[in-house]
């Protein structure tokens, strides 16, 4: 089976009315070989929870890997023109160490965008906070960091970093060697621990917009923060059922434990708090 036909499989997959969540590959002639492009949804999407999403990527991983087509790289891109390392940046950014594993990270390319979008200072000034914080555990291990400038050389400059050389992704060995399901990967409990984490995050919301409610006295304002408080809820609930497709059954915790299967570990470390802001200077 071709890589191009996997990738056309996988987009049919995912497309929907919106384009938001159109997939498509794209094939390119290069001195190296037939290089076949991609491209992936990210977390955090208006149509698809992010167990689907993780669910069709998990599937064209394994897909590739039971056809022995080489897997070269994976382009990761990141808007050099967001002033927050948080929501579906940071989640996106933890899923994609999360799949890939440590040995993986030497053929991962973290790919900055939108630099005309902000002064040239504050680009690059972003673009060290995310050397030194974000992307430091990455870069450690191997990842690569190059800049689009919206040019055509640009684009082929980061073509040209692309590594020939066939390294499997974490996710793919975990579902074929290990035989583990989706939410026994270290990718489903990521994902696990993040909505939870998204849950808390909500509740407290939640809490605080009551709180203020009742110490309003302008019943519009009451009103609206009244909505939000359902929009919340309704989301903590949507949550929740994304939760039970990842809960581990107890048969299977327990198979886990008597057979001795050592968990894998993406062995790549994404701070999560304390410095999810990229700080402003005054220009």
């Amino acid at each position: 089976m071709r890589l191009s036909k996997l990738a056309h499989q996988l987009g049919t997959a995912c497309s929907q009315k919106q384009q938001t969540f159109e997939l498509f590959d794209s094939c390119i002639l290069m001195t190296k070989g037939l290089v076949i492009f991609v491209d992936t949804p990210g977390f955090d999407d208006t149509y698809k929870s992010d167990i689907e999403i993780l669910s069709l990527i998990a599937g064209w991983f394994v897909a590739v890997y039971k056809e022995h087509i080489p897997l070269a790289a994976i382009v990761y891109l990141h808007r050099i023109s967001d002033n927050r390392m948080a929501g579906s940046p940071l989640k996106n950014l933890i899923m994609v160490a999360s799949m890939c594993g440590q040995a993986a990270m030497p053929r991962v390319i973290l790919g900055t965008t939108m630099w005309s979008e902000v002064p040239g200072d504050v680009a690059v000034r972003r673009d060290n906070e995310l050397r030194n914080i974000f992307w430091k555990d990455m870069l450690a291990q191997g990842c690569k960091v190059q800049p689009f400038s919206d040019s055509y050389e640009s684009a082929w400059k980061m073509i040209g970093m692309l590594p020939t050389t066939r390294e499997d992704v974490i996710l793919s060995s975990e579902i074929i060697e290990d035989k583990k399901r989706l939410n026994e990967t270290v990718a489903g409990v990521m994902l696990n621990s993040e909505l939870r984490r998204l849950i808390a995050d909500q509740k407290d919301a939640a809490v605080r917009l009551e709180r203020q409610a009742r110490t309003e006295g302008n019943p519009v304002l009451v009103a609206e923060m009244e909505l939000r408080k359902a929009e919340i809820e309704k989301k903590i609930i949507g949550v929740v059922g994304q939760l039970q497709h990842l809960k581990i059954p107890f048969g299977r915790k327990t198979k886990a434990f008597f057979t001795r299967r050592r968990a894998r570990k993406s062995g790549i470390r994404i701070p999560t708090a304390g410095a999810d802001v990229l700080p402003e200077r005054p220009l």
